[in-house]
């Protein structure tokens, strides 16, 4: 997340909105409005890794997505929008069909630039939401996984090159080397399995 576009309160509504028909996606958080950066050439590839894997895996009745779609909600009564790399939601939308409330998966994957907000800001917003059962933290730079689950009261599991994830909703299990796998010498991955 960037620095707020301008320093004025705006309206959750008039986010909303505004944000149907815009060139730049905006993310919202308590009436401040904050235009997202470009993502890179490796944190798109892992990113497509992890959503096909996903979506293959799937019951018929959910659906995955990848970056264009908004998560909204509110904690405290603050208003929340972010675009997660990564949701997986199941059921009907009854709601705004640009945004999803009923996340069951949120996968974001973690850049230098975003990793603070990402880990701390983002990770409490998404707690909130009652549906979301797995939030899982990708490094862009190593093969680094983080999963935290509602299960076990959103404690941290870390995985790494050699190990194994579980996504416990969606029943698939997939190798940490595989989400990188078309990413190898960016992340180091190529040396570490020499």
């Amino acid at each position: 997340m960037a620095q707020a576009l301008h320093n004025e309160y705006v309206s959750f509504d008039d986010y909303l909105a505004g944000e149907r028909d815009v060139d730049v996606r905006n993310e919202y958080v308590d009436g401040q409005v904050y235009a997202m950066a470009g993502a890179s050439e490796t944190h798109n590839t892992i990113c497509t890794s992890l959503t096909s894997t996903i979506d293959n895996a799937l019951p018929e009745s959910c659906r995955v997505w990848q970056s264009d779609m908004k998560v909204i909600g509110e904690t405290q009564g603050k208003h929340f929008s972010y675009y997660p790399d990564i949701m997986a939601a199941c059921g009907e939308n009854e709601g705004d069909q640009y945004a999803r409330t009923n996340p069951v998966l949120i996968v974001e994957v973690l850049s230098p630039s975003t990793q603070r907000v990402d880990m701390k800001e983002k990770f409490d917003n998404y707690k909130s939401i009652s549906s979301l059962l797995e939030y899982v933290v990708i490094s862009q730079d190593v093969p680094l996984v983080r999963i935290f689950r509602r299960r076990s009261a959103w404690s941290m599991e870390s995985f790494y090159a050699e190990d194994s994830i579980e996504l416990e909703f969606v029943g698939i299990t997939v190798a940490v080397s595989h989400i990188y796998r078309r990413v190898r010498k960016e992340v180091g991955l190529e040396s570490l399995l020499q």
